[in-house]
């Protein structure tokens, strides 16, 4: 029981972070507000971030690892590489309509110097599944000879292209329309047809 009170004042933190860092960022949101947004004391928040940087550390660490679980759902149901590299493609897009918040959140903080070199690395041990997926479609001949980092970097900057384009026009009903549409055109860069 403890245990579950624990973590649930944990996330209301993280959760208050990811709205009050991408509204206000770093220097605009001091800590205070971060506890009354998520409903506990100051000295709540230090004893489970002991810094300001602490709790952006793991926030970033927690959303990486949600964005992590949400790109890997389901590819291993797909029969081609295409297919995966499809699904990814959707998948991401869509956690980030549905998590705009830490979607902001990663896209504010990705290149910031309060994210530590041993934070970034344990956050991106989650992604690990697409080097692998990329060095195969290289290693098959369907995805073109080149550096999975880069290919993977190129993407993930052209899903958030997506992704900002869906919700600053309002199109989120038309959203599976537009990852088909944008998935070809990402295919044409890719591909090795």
């Amino acid at each position: 029981m403890q245990d579950d009170i624990t973590q649930d004042k944990r996330d209301a933190i993280i959760k208050a972070a990811f709205k009050l860092f991408t509204e206000r960022g770093f220097y605009g949101t001091p800590t205070s507000m971060i506890s009354k947004e998520a409903g506990v004391a100051t000295g709540t928040l230090f004893r489970y971030f002991p810094t300001k940087e602490d709790l952006i550390n793991s926030a970033y660490s927690v959303a990486k690892s949600h964005m992590a679980e949400a790109l890997k759902t389901g590819i291993s149901d797909e029969r081609t590489i295409e297919d995966q590299a499809r699904r990814i493609w959707g998948n991401t897009i869509r956690w980030g309509m549905r998590n705009p918040e830490e979607f902001l959140f990663l896209e504010q903080f990705a290149s910031s110097p309060y994210i530590s070199k041993l934070t970034e690395k344990e956050a991106m041990s989650n992604f690990g599944f697409l080097g692998e997926f990329f060095k195969k479609g290289i290693r098959e001949g369907i995805i073109k000879d080149a550096s999975w980092e880069l290919l993977a970097e190129m993407i993930f900057d052209s899903n958030k292209a997506v992704i900002k384009n869906i919700v600053r026009r309002g199109l989120q009903g038309e959203s599976d329309e537009l990852i088909e549409e944008s998935f070809s055109i990402l295919w044409r860069g890719i591909g090795k047809n």
